[in-house]
């Protein structure tokens, strides 16, 4: 059903050449034909009743409570519900990510993160060769000055010594706290064969701070923006 509705809301986006939603890019990038694919997707619960519906689910309330008894779903929230699609193939824009904590939002606002817990499903098996989520245990507990400065924000894709492979299959829960220090590896295989499809569900406390179609864009966005298409740019001049 999840992978019906992606392929649903994309038809959506492509046919009214969205950018944007909430202020927030959407990713584009190729699948293993060549064709437009997104490899991101924010809100999307918001854009999906079939979605909204899993996601607030009453069989996720333990999970909510790991949180706190005030915990909710940011469903309108940070980048909402995100789906995020990697391949590796030609003219991907994302076949990896690197080191970052999903604090970052609050960083740029000089305030420290609250407590957040993403709940990953998993629609694929996602084994170490094919990359998958690498996580930093107990890097949710430092302080302001490492959760800036211990990796280069995204750019930094190198191993650390410290941290472990987040293994999956198909319909497994996974549940990580914010804060941590994670990455996203590169597949080892290429083509339909690394396909990887993730969907975080974010429990936040704290403010309720609500995004629209009128929110600012975080700046980190328009770095990551500016990266991609140089990758883009390189591609072409460079194939080989």
């Amino acid at each position: 059903m999840v992978s019906a509705e992606l392929d649903g809301i994309q038809e959506r986006w492509l046919a009214s050449n969205r950018k944007w939603v909430h202020g927030i890019p959407i990713f584009y990038g190729k699948d293993h034909e060549g064709s437009p694919w997104i490899q991101r997707f924010t809100f999307t619960s918001m854009f999906s009743e079939a979605i909204a519906d899993l996601v607030t689910d009453g069989r996720f309330e333990p999970v909510r409570r790991l949180v706190g008894d005030d915990a909710r779903i940011g469903v309108d929230e940070k980048d909402g519900v995100v789906v995020n699609r990697y391949m590796n193939v030609p003219g991907s824009a994302y076949p990896r990510l690197g080191w970052h904590t999903d604090g970052l939002r609050d960083i740029c606002q000089l305030r420290m993160p609250q407590q957040m817990l993403n709940v990953g499903l998993h629609l694929d098996d996602c084994s170490a060769d094919n990359g998958g989520l690498r996580l930093i245990p107990g890097s949710h507990r430092q302080g302001f000055r490492d959760m800036c400065f211990r990796k280069l924000y995204f750019l930094d894709h190198r191993d650390d010594d410290a941290e472990i492979v987040v293994e999956t299959k198909a319909g497994d829960l996974t549940v990580h706290d914010g804060r941590l220090w994670h990455r996203v590896a590169q597949s080892n295989r290429t083509g339909p064969a690394s396909l990887r499809r993730s969907m975080y569900i974010p429990y936040l406390t704290g403010p309720y701070e609500p995004k629209s179609d009128d929110s600012r864009t975080p700046p980190y966005h328009y770095a990551g923006m500016a990266l991609r298409k140089l990758k883009a740019l390189r591609a072409r001049l460079l194939p080989s």
